[in-house]
């Protein structure tokens, strides 16, 4: 009878899985980063290369910026005819 009864009943084990709320908000917290890490990298297989085009890119803009801006500028520069 002593078997019948220990298994039809709960055991502390059994009413203890859910996680404290702080457990569970952590828990929610790292999965929430571990997701938004992967979306942020999906399809990228060499970070570094994507950063190094990045990088390049932003130079090759600046200088094209830097070459308007001194081409409207007053020319240094003057043009003799013999």
């Amino acid at each position: 009878m002593g078997g019948l009864c220990s298994c039809c009943s709960n055991s502390a084990d059994e009413t203890n899985l859910m996680p404290s709320p702080e457990t569970r908000r952590r828990q929610q917290l790292e999965a929430a980063e571990r997701r938004r890490h992967e979306n942020e990298h999906r399809g990228i297989k060499d970070l570094e290369r994507v950063r190094q085009q990045q990088l390049r890119s932003e130079q090759k803009q600046r200088r094209l910026e830097e070459a308007e801006r001194t081409a409207t500028g007053p020319s240094t520069l003057k043009w003799q005819s013999n």
